[in-house]
């Protein structure tokens, strides 16, 4: 790839501001300077200022999100889930998007990725990648509410086709771990609705085999390749 295209890739400025800070003497790659923007060369060999660039090869990253984060980039909602990560990214090619969203009140696990092969695998529907959710209610769940999640016959209010078959495992009579292959709008939310209970927290804590684990709330991580090849 061309030296101009993989520091403006980077975010490290346009074709142009890249080119001027390539004439400048400040590139080097593999340990040698170089001033031409057209010269082909390996990211990973590239430094700018004895730097080596920021993810060169992409991002994919887990993020804690915290309650009252939006997933938007504009901002005209409050806070977003993009300024708990690096400024410079919002300048990348691609620019890093969120898988999927959580609202406003659910905390947890956000993978955020400049792959879009690997961003349209986790949300196609037709993939059914899996998602685990801790749920506090507000009453204890009933075994009929278990029941009704596994079915495949639960229909959310607004719609005709029932949602897929969903698992729960009781960790309390007030506090249940969902998993399920599918992502429609609110629904844990909804789906704990339609069974006359109330969802008072929610937190994301899976997605295919990565784990939201003891990351903290407002941080990061870069994700493993290995914990998301099954989706």
């Amino acid at each position: 790839m061309r030296l101009d295209r993989i520091l403006a890739n980077a975010g490290l400025g346009s074709r142009p501001e890249v080119q001027r800070l390539i004439r400048a003497g400040r590139v080097r790659v593999g340990g040698e300077p170089v001033r031409d923007p057209t010269r082909h060369a390996d990211p990973l060999a590239v430094a700018v200022d004895d730097e080596p660039l920021d993810h060169p090869t992409g991002v994919t990253v887990a993020l804690h999100k915290p309650v009252g984060y939006v997933c938007s980039h504009t901002g005209e909602e409050g806070d977003t889930v993009y300024e708990l990560l690096p400024a410079t990214w919002g300048l990348r090619l691609p620019r890093p998007e969120a898988v999927g969203r959580l609202d406003r009140e659910t905390s947890g696990l956000l993978i955020v990725t400049d792959d879009h092969a690997l961003l349209h695998r986790l949300t196609s529907p037709k993939h059914h990648v899996t998602k685990t959710y801790l749920a506090t209610l507000a009453r204890p769940v009933e075994d009929d509410l278990i029941e009704s999640f596994a079915s495949g016959t639960l229909v959310l209010r607004g719609e005709t086709e029932a949602c897929r078959p969903a698992a729960v495992q009781l960790l309390d009579p007030r506090t249940a771990e969902v998993s399920l292959t599918e992502g429609r709008y609110h629904q844990v939310r909804r789906m704990f609705a339609a069974c006359g209970n109330h969802v008072e927290a929610l937190q994301r804590t899976a997605v295919a085999g990565c784990r939201l684990g003891d990351l903290a709330p407002g941080t990061w991580r870069d994700v493993d390749p290995a914990e998301l090849s099954a989706a």
